[in-house]
């Protein structure tokens, strides 16, 4: 068997799951049910594995806070940017860069953080741009 998914340590894998089914269509795999700092939760998002797992020291297993962030972020492709974008700020994640649409490049991106320290960006394609037109754009940005 080989495959990969995305593991994330989080303060409680019970409650981060709880709010990501609030913002996005997610499919439960697995889910224990420990004390808290035993747990963790298997989901699929888009067919993407991910596994919480619950932050607990003896194990080296420490989550992000949103004072110290960490340099990663999950970037992931909605069918409707602004109702996601709205689930997730309804759900008390923080605004990092409201929907910003960029038509040149035929696409909307958003970007928050979670209550655990994490950081997820949105986007929503309108129009395919090819990577010819993409770098024209960039050199002609530069160049202003």
């Amino acid at each position: 068997m080989v495959g990969v998914e995305i593991d994330m340590v989080v303060t409680d894998s019970l409650k981060a799951l709880e709010l990501y089914q609030t913002i996005f269509d997610i499919e439960t795999v697995e889910v224990s049910d420990f004390s808290r700092g035993e747990n963790e939760v298997l989901f699929t998002l888009y067919d993407v594995p991910f596994h919480l797992l619950d932050e607990n020291p003896a194990f080296h297993l420490t989550a992000p806070t949103p004072d110290d962030p960490k340099t990663l972020w999950f970037n992931i492709t909605v069918p409707d940017i602004e109702a996601t974008y709205d689930k997730a700020i309804n759900a008390g994640c923080s605004e990092v860069q409201p929907v910003t649409n960029l038509p040149d490049h035929g696409v909307a991106n958003a970007v928050f953080m979670d209550s655990f320290g994490y950081i997820w960006m949105l986007h929503q394609v309108y129009e395919e741009v090819s990577i010819e037109e993409r770098k024209r754009l960039w050199e002609e940005k530069r160049a202003n």
